[in-house]
């Protein structure tokens, strides 16, 4: 089974905010698009992926990102995460009614392409299926099979309602670059020794992290 990836990113300027401890608000916007160029590129990439969404209005993200082949979904609605994933469903959906489609956070930037694919792979036994993040809190992909809703229940405790949900959780083993978002300092930290990609290492050389 191939997949199309859905992938929203919300205006570089708004991103990241949580970050404001470890990178300042003018270097911000950049390493958030380092983080999504670097998922990106890592998705499409991966056998299992036939194409990659990115959901963004930001024209700079849009550039940047489908110069690496991926495609731009404009007219996000507002109303948060999940409402930018429905609207990206719809307009992949529009042009191939029956494809399997996967939400996929945009914030992976340590993301092997062998670990999705081994993700997606094991997605495709289920309908609706999802990977929690590091945290065992959130979730980093949700997956919906042909003819399938994705019913994207993104935010705190995902991992609770996207369970709740019916979807199955998967138990993949040594996935961890998948599930690895980068929300905090710490999350940055622990993206940079599984090893980022080359945009990300080169936005995250700009800071001083301690532990680095």
């Amino acid at each position: 089974m191939r997949w199309t990836l859905v992938i929203p990113l919300k205006p570089l300027a708004r991103a990241k905010s949580r970050l404001a401890d470890t990178a300042a608000d003018g270097l911000r916007p950049g390493l958030a698009l380092a983080f999504a160029q670097d998922t990106v590129a890592a998705a499409l990439a991966c056998a299992a992926v036939l194409d990659v969404a990115v959901v963004t209005d930001d024209a700079l993200a849009g550039r940047e990102l489908a110069a690496l082949g991926a495609r731009i979904v404009t007219g996000e609605p507002g109303g948060g995460l999940n409402a930018a994933l429905a609207h990206g469903v719809a307009a992949v959906r529009s042009l191939t009614p029956e494809i399997a489609v996967a939400a996929l956070n945009a914030d992976l930037p340590a993301l092997r392409s062998a670990e999705l694919g081994r993700v997606l792979d094991a997605a495709g036994e289920f309908p609706r299926a999802f990977l929690p993040d590091a945290a065992a809190i959130g979730t980093t992909l949700l997956t919906a099979g042909a003819g399938r809703e994705l019913l994207p229940s993104f935010g705190a405790d995902s991992r609770l309602r996207h369970r709740a949900s019916g979807a199955v959780e998967l138990l993949v083993d040594s996935v961890d670059s998948v599930r690895q978002d980068v929300d905090t300092g710490d999350d940055l930290r622990a993206a940079l020794a599984l090893g980022v990609g080359p945009r990300t290492a080169a936005a995250a050389a700009r800071l001083l992290i301690p532990g680095q």
